[in-house]
This record gives C-alpha cells, structure tokens and sequence, in this order.
C-alpha cells in the first residue's frame, strides 16, 4: 500500500468513527460495539486493501496513554483502600482464569501442548482496560465496585503478559517452571514500579521549569510512551512502570500545572484519548478479515473451530464467575470471624464484578503476535477475536440490565465534607489571607472593595453549606440567567467583530472571558 493511500485510510476511519459514534449515540448502544460492528463491517466492503495490524506497534502506540488516562484519573486514596482485592483480580483471577482455559482447551484438542494452550489461557485470560473503560463510562456502579475493576484494567495486562512470554518460551524449548514464572512477575513488576516512580520524579523536576504551557503539555502527553519504553528496554514491566508513573504525576499536578495549563491540557488529552479509544475498536474490527482468511473462511472457521472458540468463552465466564464468588464467600468467613472489616459484595456486587470483564486490544495484539509455526496459531487467533466479540457485544451491552437487576444498594462510606462545606473551607481560608494582606503595614485599609467582597463570598458560601437544600432551586435560577447573559454578550462580541467595531484580539480575549465564564456557571449548577 502506498504511504498516501494509507493516510488516506487513517482518515476516513477517524470519518468512520465520528459516524459509528454518533450513529451508537443515537441508537442508544455502548460506542464500543457500534465501532467493532462497523470496522468488522467494514474489513469485508469490496476494493478496500486488507488491514494488517502489526501487534507490537498497536500495543506500543495505545496501551501507554490508555494506561496513563487510566491511571491520571482514579482515585489513589481508594486504589490503596481497595489493592488486596485489587491484586486479587489483577494477578489471582488472571492466574485462574489461564490455568482453567488451559485445562478446557488441552481437552478438547489432546493433541495440542500444554504450553500452546496455555498461550491462549494468557492471552484471554486479563480483561482490557480499554474495553472496561469503554464499558464504565455508560453505566453507574458503586464506588467500590468501580474502583475494583478500574484498578483490576490498569493491573492486570502486566499478569497477561508475563504468563504470555512463559508460555511462549515454554512451548519453543518444551521447559517451563511455575517457581521461575512467579519470580520473574515480581521482579518485573517491583522493576516496572521504580522505573515508574524514577520517570514520574524526573518529570516532575521538568515540569517545575519548563515555565511554558505548551511545553508543558507536550511533555505530559509523551510521559507515558516514556514510562512504558524505558520499562520495556530494562526488560522489566512497561505496564506497570507506566501505571506508577500516571499515578505519581497525577498525584503531582495539582501543584505543578497552573490553570490555564490545565485546561489546555485537559482539552486536548481528552480528545486524543477519544480518538485512540475509538481507533482501537476500529481496528479489532478490521482485523476480523486477516483472521477469517487465515481460518479458510466463514464457514471453514464455524463449521470446525465454533463450538471449541463457543467453549473457551463460556470457560472464561465462568472461571471469573468461580474466582469473584469463592473471594467473596472467603472475605465473608474471614469478616463472620473478625479476621477483616471488609463487607464481601454480595450476591448481586459479585455478579456485576464478574459480568464486567470484557477482553479487548491487549488480548487481539497478543494473539496477533504469535509466531508463525506456533502450535494452534489459527485456533487461538480465531478463539481470541471471537472472545473479544463476545464480550463487548454481549457483555458490554447488557452490564446496565445486570446492574439494574442486581439492585446495588449505595455504599456508606466515612463521614466527609460535602462539595459545599469544602467550598466554605476554602472560603475562609481566602478571607483570611485577604484580610491580613487589605491593610498597609501601618494599619491603613488600602483594598476595602477587595474584603468586602471575599467577607460577603465567605459568608454568602457558608450560608449555602449549612441549608443547601433551600437554596439549590434559587442557585440553579440563577446560574441560568448568567448563562443566558453570557450568550447574549457572546452574540453582541460576534457582531461587533463582524461589523469591523473590534479586531481579532479583542474578539479572542473577551471571548476566553466568556468562555470561562459560561464553564464556571456550569459548574456551579452540576
């Protein structure tokens, strides 16, 4: 394929993902199957070139910023709370999984190795963190249950991967030891987690004296390639080292980042994050033709692998359906004999957590990236896509419906400051500041509109904390006519610029005054 041919198709699939996302939009149906459905769709339209994905590139080219996204916006205080069952899912139930997948699959077909089918147990064995996030973002669960499995996503490729390579090595020199494999993982994720640590100090130092807003950003947005590559060139875990980094730097920028960039930075992370989420989808779905072509067809591929690829992902639901159950029933005996203050899910928080596992790019790229003459190589390939299809399609679109019926009941967690009573803290401490630094150092008043504007906002702001309820619907009025003043004085800036009245800087800068304005009116009524 020609190098212009090929932009040419990179932006007709971004044209194909505004449309797929609109059309899942307007459907009512998770983005994720909408753009799987449309590049498996599109994979087979007559005159398109076939899509080869080279899997060391697409992991290189997504996991690290998906991971870094992932890591950057979750809440660390509750990682920490909730790492044992965390790690549980991340390295136990992936364990699991790959050993029961083995057994099923050495089964039914005797005559592949062990180590081949162990393979395959690796590849589908850790749900994606692309695909969970692309699940997540459409229903709404407990925290707990949210926490559990965002921090499962982040952790759990660097299992995949580890019991991946083992099995690999295994099946091209026919030795392997369960001992050397478990070493190996926390060495290489201990090494992933001070590389991380390493990365993240560095760029903290940099950011510090950098003193420019799209430098700033453009380093940030490097950061986690950076992590995962020195992670993967130490030959230690480039997951993990990119995790640790997301989650210090996170950790950092609130005091590193100055407003504005932040808001820039925020802007264009979020649409980049879009467009990589959205491409990835796209892709497992224009990989469905390479697969099918290297099984001899549709009906080649249903009529002699469909039943073995229908009983690995039945097998995996399953094995994570035993794994969260068994947890769940130990941390309630462990809790029944005062050993733990952990509450075990339940009935219901269990099946949520064990539905929600959905299989995505990490498990296509790996499956991909298996060498040629490897045993089974076209089963696994078939078996991998079709457990992908399976779980986003069928998973991922009936988690609400397993959600509504589980009938979750919200978590009681440690008292805290309530938004408002956290704005009135912030209040008082801005009045103080602003009243000592109101006078001259010879006692004279020199900002008295200043102080009687941040007394009157202390004051108005506790107000608000102590009888919230009254004055939401008034808060909300309010805030309306501030939008709707905004857009009146948007629409006048327009046509004055338009009228030649005002030049193009004039127009940009009070239109920023308007625009952080208008954002901060919405805030307010969230």
């Amino acid at each position: 394929m020609e190098p212009t041919q090929l932009f040419e198709l990179v932006i007709a699939m971004f044209l194909a993902i505004i449309a797929l996302h609109y059309a899942a939009h307007r459907l009512g149906l998770p983005p994720s199957v909408a753009l799987l459905t449309g590049g498996a769709l599109l994979a087979f339209v007559p005159g398109l070139p076939a899509i080869s994905v080279d899997p060391g590139l697409v992991l290189v080219i997504f996991l690290p910023p998906l991971l870094m996204d992932g890591a950057w916006s979750i809440a660390l205080s509750r990682l920490r709370r909730h790492m044992i069952g965390i790690a549980s899912l991340a390295v136990g139930a992936v364990f699991f999984t790959c050993v029961v997948v083995a057994v099923v699959v050495h089964l039914i077909f005797p005559s592949l190795p062990w180590a081949a089918c162990a393979a395959l147990g690796a590849i589908v064995a850790p749900p994606d963190a692309v695909s969970a996030r692309a699940v997540l973002e459409r229903v709404r669960l407990p925290r707990r249950l949210q926490i559990l499995l965002e921090g499962e996503s982040l952790l759990n490729d660097a299992s995949g991967l580890v019991l991946f390579r083992f099995a690999v090595a295994a099946a091209a020199t026919g030795a392997f030891s369960a001992g050397e494999a478990v070493g190996d993982f926390f060495v290489l994720a201990l090494g992933g987690a001070i590389v991380g640590i390493v990365i993240a100090a560095a760029w903290v130092k940099l950011i510090r004296h950098l003193g420019d807003d799209y430098l700033i950003i453009a380093a940030t947005v490097l950061l986690g390639w950076i992590s995962y590559l020195f992670g993967e060139l130490l030959h230690v875990s480039g997951v993990i080292a990119t995790v640790t980094t997301g989650l210090v730097a996170s950790w950092h920028q609130h005091t590193v980042f100055s407003a504005a960039t932040r808001m820039r930075g925020t802007s264009f992370w979020t649409v980049m994050i879009f467009l990589m989420e959205a491409a990835v989808f796209t892709l497992i779905g224009l990989s469905l033709r390479d697969v099918v072509e290297r099984g001899g067809g549709f009906s080649t591929v249903i009529a002699t692998m469909g039943l073995p690829m229908l009983a690995v992902l039945v097998t995996l639901v399953a094995a994570r359906f035993a794994w969260v159950f068994a947890s769940d029933l130990v941390i309630k005996s462990c809790a029944a004999l005062g050993f733990t203050r952990t509450r075990p899910l339940g009935a219901g928080g269990a099946t949520v957590l064990s539905w929600a596992g959905v299989r995505g790019v990490v498990t296509l790229a790996l499956a991909l990236s298996l060498p040629e003459g490897f045993p089974g190589r076209d089963f696994i390939l078939a078996t991998s896509f079709t457990v992908i299809l399976g779980t986003v399609l069928v998973q991922g679109t009936t988690l609400g419906r397993v959600i509504a019926w589980a009938r979750l009941a919200p978590e009681t967690e440690r008292a805290r400051l309530t938004m408002s009573q956290a704005e009135a803290a912030m209040a008082q401490v801005q009045l103080g500041i602003v009243q000592n630094l109101a006078y001259d150092t010879e006692g004279k008043l020199i900002h008295p509109q200043l102080l009687e504007r941040y007394q009157r906002r202390a004051t108005a702001i506790v107000d608000y904390a102590e009888r919230t309820e009254h004055y939401v619907p008034l808060l909300h009025a309010h805030f309306d006519v501030v939008l709707e003043a905004v857009a009146t004085g948007r629409r006048e800036l327009i046509r004055l610029h338009r009228a030649g009245d005002i030049d193009d800087e004039t127009l940009d800068e009070l239109e920023r005054d308007l625009d952080l304005e208008e954002l901060s009116a919405i805030s307010a009524k969230a």
